[in-house]
């Protein structure tokens, strides 16, 4: 039977093969091998957490090996992390038990020379501790510290100044919330609420949406079955808010996938009116149709088209349009701990074309509607560099000021953060045509 943490040793290794993180493959995993909800949660918890925190984890491994880090196995080298992250991390879980399962998975997963050397290593953390990073390069310093490569550490200095990089990246690395939003199509917050307590999930009532913790699978619970809720996090939700969709619109979502946004503006246009969800995947358009399904959602359809594909039919056809846009993802790192490892060299292009498509889309506005510029971001240069370009460009939209529950935007257009407003780093501009 497999445990926990050779589960958690699974999924970390298919993410180093794949060079990615592998969600769908440890969302299959936890649902094969049937965990409970307390062991599903210990794996979620282990593998995001090494991903989290590999580089400190490996300078903790570093302190203690006698072999070079290049030089250890890679399957082996992972069974470290896990336990390392496990001793330095998880206070409930004793260091003996850290120790002999690590040594226990070397032994299975590589050879008995292999365990001899994991227990040595792990031994000597367990008894000593975790070394203090000694490192006087601050960029070098938090770039250990927090897991991020130095060139990311740069670019988040220079945005956010040496306090709130520090915050910011310490944010990146923390136990990610799950928030689901009551689909008020189907049922009220209420009842919501009293169901998923009646499942025994532990849940609190916030301003982002309703907060689930340890809730494993979460396709096991029965309000998620029925479509009574959505996962969806509260900077998503909130541009969809500012947007200001009402029943009976005709909204675009010009790159929908995977749909939340466009779920959302059905549940507040009370299932009345007509959205149509573009985006350039195929794929992914028939995900959004099966879970609008599920939301009970009928006024959705979807189109694969390039959002920076002109259709001169569509122009000023739409009350509202949602631009979404492709973006570095530098705002979710944690919840896709991945994204920190990209080469950055390949995020330069983005800018140019986030505007392309900006400029595209605005094109479907009525006179009068609104266009909602968004990314998943907190760098400038692809959110208010792009919003400012494109106004230079087209006088006839304008920044409108927005408030929506605890977020106020009196210019237009806001940077959220996980440090300060507890959501995703996320990037809402609002625009009206005149």
């Amino acid at each position: 039977m497999v445990t926990p943490r050779e589960a958690a040793l699974t999924a970390i290794a298919a993410g180093r093969k794949s060079k990615a993180w592998p969600d769908a493959f440890l969302d299959n995993l936890v649902k094969k091998e049937r965990f409970d909800r307390r062991d599903a949660a210990l794996v979620y918890r282990m593998t995001y957490g090494v991903l989290q925190n590999m580089a400190l984890c490996d300078y903790y491994i570093s302190a203690y090996s006698s072999i070079e880090l290049s030089k250890i196995e890679p399957i082996v080298l992972d069974i470290l992390r896990l336990s390392v992250y496990q001793l330095a991390f998880l206070d409930r879980i004793p260091a003996h038990a850290a120790v002999s399962e690590g040594v226990e998975l070397a032994r299975k997963k590589s050879n008995p020379r292999a365990a001899g050397f994991v227990n040595a290593v792990l031994r000597k953390a367990a008894s000593n501790g975790m070394p203090e990073i000694k490192e006087a390069d601050d960029i070098k310093y938090l770039s250990i510290k927090y897991s991020h490569p130095e060139w990311l550490v740069r670019l988040f200095l220079d945005e956010l100044g040496r306090e709130d990089c520090e915050k910011y990246l310490a944010a990146n690395n923390e136990l990610v919330p799950i928030y689901a939003q009551v689909n008020t199509l189907k049922a009220t917050g209420e009842q919501v609420l009293s169901r998923l307590r009646d499942e025994g999930i532990n849940v609190k009532e916030t301003s982002l949406g309703l907060e689930l913790v340890g809730s494993g699978n979460l396709e096991d619970i029965e309000v998620f079955k029925d479509g009574s809720i959505y996962i969806q996090d509260g900077a998503a939700r909130i541009a969809v808010e500012a947007a200001g969709v009402k029943p009976d619109m005709n909204v675009l979502d010009g790159c929908a996938a995977p749909g939340g946004k466009s779920f959302a503006a059905a549940i507040m246009m009370e299932n009345r009116g007509h959205i149509l969800s573009r985006d350039i995947h195929e794929k992914k358009l028939k995900r959004i149709l099966r879970e609008g399904e599920r939301l009970g959602i009928s006024i959705i359809e979807t189109e694969a088209m390039d959002a920076r594909v002109y259709q001169p039919e569509l122009e000023k056809s739409f009350d509202a349009v949602i631009a979404d846009v492709p973006c570095s993802g530098l705002g979710v790192i944690r919840k896709k701990p991945d994204i920190r490892y990209k080469d950055g060299d390949s995020l330069s292009e983005l800018p140019e074309i986030q505007l392309d498509i900006l400029r595209n889309l605005s094109k479907y506005c009525k006179s009068g509607g609104t266009v909602l510029y968004s990314t998943c971001t907190v760098l400038n240069r692809e959110n208010s560099g792009v919003v400012e370009k494109f106004l230079a460009e087209n006088e006839e939209f304008q920044l409108e000021a927005f408030e929506t529950g605890d977020i106020i935007a009196p210019k237009g257009m806001i940077t959220l953060y996980p440090h300060i407003h507890g959501t995703d780093g996320f990037f809402i501009a609002k625009l009206r045509r005149r």
